[in-house]
């Protein structure tokens, strides 16, 4: 369904492609994340996990940054890895006002376990598309994402 709205063509237009955009990534998110309630995982906690399992110990700020969480919400978020033993705080050796945050070997070993399958959904999801439709959808959607709009100019 396509936008009810009686403006320009640019307008109807631009408003089309973006309720799609938005609609297609709900819906594939939904069905590629539904398993992550299987581990007890909300998707940014998985998101924080798999970004500490690939990248290594990160500070809370850039956390936040990599998972496009605001780091007031990556605080509750990495409360509550901490309380499953999934990551852990370390102090900043150097400034020890900082932590940053690293997994642990629980965290390792649950994300280990459970990426395989996770990857398995995002390209059975994907599979839709041919090789060179994903490859066009990354560049798009890296130039959508990547634009800097008039309003924050």
């Amino acid at each position: 369904m396509g936008t009810r709205y009686k403006g320009t063509r640019e307008e109807t237009r631009a408003l089309n492609a973006f309720i799609k955009l938005v609609r297609a990534a709900q819906s594939v998110s939904g069905r590629v994340e539904s398993h992550f309630s299987e581990v007890g995982l909300s998707v940014s906690q998985f998101g924080a996990l798999e970004a500490l399992y690939h990248l290594g110990p990160l500070f809370q700020k850039d956390l936040a940054s990599k998972i496009l969480k605001s780091t007031g919400n990556i605080t509750m978020v990495v409360d509550n890895l901490e309380k499953q033993g999934l990551v852990e705080r370390v102090r900043d050796e150097k400034d020890r006002r900082h932590y940053s945050v690293r997994i642990t070997e629980k965290g390792a070993a649950l994300i280990r376990s459970f990426f395989p399958g996770h990857v398995a959904r995002i390209v059975d999801e994907m599979g839709a598309l041919t090789r060179s439709e994903q490859e066009e959808l990354d560049r798009l959607c890296r130039k959508v994402g990547l634009q800097e709009t008039k309003a924050s100019r």
